[in-house]
């Protein structure tokens, strides 16, 4: 009716236009109220963890299914060294994620034990884990009566995500390394004697390069340089790498003697 009365007879009453006056503010108010609602009603349990323009690892160790979709499952380790359990990785690269976590665990089943030809050292089990610059957005949900932290990959910027895979034992030890003042990546040379070192650096510096043959769109033989010397090498799931981490999918070629 009011919205006839607009253009009709009725609009010459005053009376109607009174109506017409206060009914229109009404209106618009409604409608700045649902819109509100619709753009920020979902979004009103979302919190951002971590440090703007530091480094979190995101540790995939299972699955869960989370609003009909399945999800990888695992930790979250913030920039300043604390671990969130039980966080899911909700949206963009989901997939991806589970298929690289399900290729390593795959891998560990038929290497793991096995000697390195290299340096006669036993293979370890890796683990890939996917970094994010920035914050991470995170949504605290309850499921059948356990909590969960669901992160919210769909309000991160693909630019700022990126995957990796090195030893299991030093996944924490590698988002602490990035997050290092002096931190640099490097690309070993095939003749480093990295590779002959008898230890768990030397293992995972080679098993790293014998994984990348099986994986989708893989490289091994990365390391990661702290101030101290200290070496952690690494792979890159290519399959996830934003540009924000060109600086450790491209790395130089690393030149020490060592």
């Amino acid at each position: 009716m009011v919205l006839r009365g607009l253009g009709g007879a009725a609009s010459t009453n005053p009376h109607n236009r009174n109506k017409v006056r206060y009914v229109i503010p009404i209106v618009i108010a409604a409608i700045a109220l649902l819109a509100l609602f619709t753009i920020h009603g979902p979004s009103e349990n979302i919190q951002y963890v971590g440090s703007p323009d530091r480094y979190q690892g995101f540790v995939p160790k299972g699955v869960i299914n989370y609003e009909g979709h399945t999800d990888p499952m695992g930790d979250l380790i913030l920039d300043n060294g604390t671990v969130i359990h039980d966080a899911m990785w909700h949206g963009k690269y989901s997939d991806t994620i589970i298929q690289n976590h399900n290729q390593i665990v795959k891998l560990n089943n038929d290497f793991v034990g096995k000697t390195d030809p290299v340096n006669n050292q036993p293979y370890v089990p890796l683990q890939d884990l996917y970094v994010i610059k920035g914050q991470v957005p995170i949504m605290q949900v309850t499921i059948n009566g356990q909590t969960y932290y669901v992160i919210d990959a769909n309000k991160i910027n693909e630019a700022n995500i990126a995957g990796f895979y090195t030893y299991k034992g030093w996944v924490n030890n590698f988002v602490a390394a990035m997050n290092t003042p002096g931190t640099y990546a490097a690309v070993l040379p095939g003749n480093s004697p990295v590779f002959k070192w008898t230890n768990t650096i030397g293992t995972v510096a080679y098993q790293t390069m014998v994984y990348q043959q099986y994986l989708s769109d893989a490289a091994g033989g990365a390391v990661v340089v702290l101030p101290n010397r200290t070496i952690i090498p690494y792979g890159i799931n290519i399959n996830i790498s934003g540009t924000s981490f060109n600086k450790y999918i491209f790395p130089p070629v690393y030149n020490s003697s060592s």
